[in-house]
């Protein structure tokens, strides 16, 4: 084209800069409307997620109405960034097209004119419409991939603050069994604050025995919880050290790690799927009689017999087909199944009722004959038979020893007592 004439391929030139132009203001606003596309569908997953996963909650305090307003609200959202994206691209369709027709015209009128002064032969004109012509296909597929590619790029922005969270690279996806002794694990000068939080832990320090059961017992917010967190790295301490044997956590993978430990949250969660893959969920090669033992101990036994499915019954979403302590007793029954080195039970008697916390508490003490274990309790006959007390107060170790040289000399624990733990039982 511009062998055939120079003149021509200016104009051209210039007319594809002015729509190139105003493509270029309007391809980023489709990645922006693209990417608040892409949010608001995740807001409508969270909305769903929230209700659906509190169901009875939602339905017990009257807030369907609560519910169903915010899920409709993150869809209104949805639909207004879907057509203001929808908008977009009709535009860019009428400015593709407007590329081709405003060429042609442009080049028509000053062809013609060169025509017409005998600056150009007519020949030239229409060979360079031709070429103009087979021009067009390329140039309209080349905005329609860029369009793509701006939809898919604001898409992408989701993705990539996904990748961009910081992430446990120490861990593999073949857990092993672990072996050897029970180790002695020792909590020393732990300090550790949730981010923007005032710190939870102030330079804590405790000793628990090898093969013996440690009660952690305290307040609410005394950081219980959060010590579990920290020997199992969830996160990371501030100050301060986590030793197993004289190991410290920090030297071994998060793998290595959390291969040798077991721990029964609080809240006892199942994921989706039946019994037995609930049970062998990190002990997949445990054998028959290893899970028909466990059973025994958790007196699960009877309530699986009872099912038409045995341990192919179906738990449901998050194990709501369960009651609250039998999903407790299976927790703890996956636990003792992995034959940890430490046993780490955040309050696993809420939902038991006296004969299951009985036997939950021999189940306990044979544990302690291979491997160390750390509960937190509130009830107080949980803790009794304990070998060793830890009193938190406030983020530190107030107190520790037996139940009953606790219970004669601090005043804490033993309002404690008799009040929240004994309440609790």
């Amino acid at each position: 084209m511009g062998v055939m004439s120079l003149p021509l391929l200016g104009i051209t030139s210039v007319v594809l800069l002015v729509v190139g132009v105003a493509m270029g203001v309007v391809m980023p606003r489709i990645r922006r409307v693209t990417t608040q596309a892409q949010e608001s569908v995740g807001e409508i997953g969270a909305a769903l997620d929230r209700a659906l996963g509190a169901a009875r909650t939602v339905k017990a305090n009257g807030g369907e109405a609560k519910e169903t307003e915010r899920a409709e609200a993150a869809a209104e959202q949805a639909y207004r960034a879907g057509l203001a994206g929808a908008r977009y691209q009709a535009m860019i369709a009428v400015l593709a097209g407007l590329i081709v027709q405003a060429s042609f015209l442009a080049v028509i009128g000053f062809g013609g004119a060169l025509v017409a002064t005998g600056a150009l032969d007519l020949a030239a004109l229409i060979g360079f419409l031709l070429y103009l012509f087979n021009l067009g296909g390329p140039i309209l597929s080349l905005i329609s991939g860029t369009t793509a590619l701006q939809q898919g790029l604001g898409a992408l922005a989701r993705i990539e603050e996904v990748r961009e969270m910081e992430a446990e690279d120490d861990v593999d996806l073949t857990p092993a069994k672990p072996s050897g002794p029970p180790p002695e694990v020792v909590v020393e000068g732990l300090e550790f604050a949730y981010q923007g939080r005032t710190p939870t832990l102030k330079g804590t320090s405790f000793t628990a025995p090898a093969g013996a059961v440690t009660a952690i017992v305290g307040s609410s917010g005394s950081g219980k919880t959060t010590v579990f967190s920290l020997i199992q790295r969830f996160y990371e301490t501030d100050a301060g050290s986590i030793r197993l044997d004289g190991t410290d956590i920090r030297s071994l993978s998060r793998a290595d790690l959390r291969r040798r430990i077991a721990y029964v949250e609080q809240d006892s969660p199942m994921l989706a799927g039946t019994l037995r893959e609930n049970l062998l969920y990190s002990a997949p090669d445990a054998t028959d009689e290893a899970v028909a033992e466990v059973l025994r101990k958790t007196l699960l036994d009877e309530f699986v017999a009872g099912l038409p499915d045995g341990l192919d019954t179906e738990v449901g979403s998050r194990g709501l087909a369960l009651s609250g302590g039998e999903r407790q007793r299976l927790a703890i029954a996956r636990a003792l199944l992995r034959k940890p080195q430490v046993l780490l039970l955040d309050e696993v008697t809420a939902h038991l009722d006296g004969l299951s916390e009985i036997a939950l508490r021999r189940t306990v003490e044979q544990a302690a004959e291979n491997c160390t274990v750390l509960l937190i309790a509130h009830r107080l006959s949980t803790v009794t038979t304990a070998d060793q007390l830890i009193l938190f107060d406030d983020g530190r170790v107030g107190d520790h020893g037996p139940h009953e040289e606790l219970l004669e000399r601090n005043d804490i624990y033993r309002e404690l007592a008799a009040t929240r733990l004994a309440s609790a039982r």
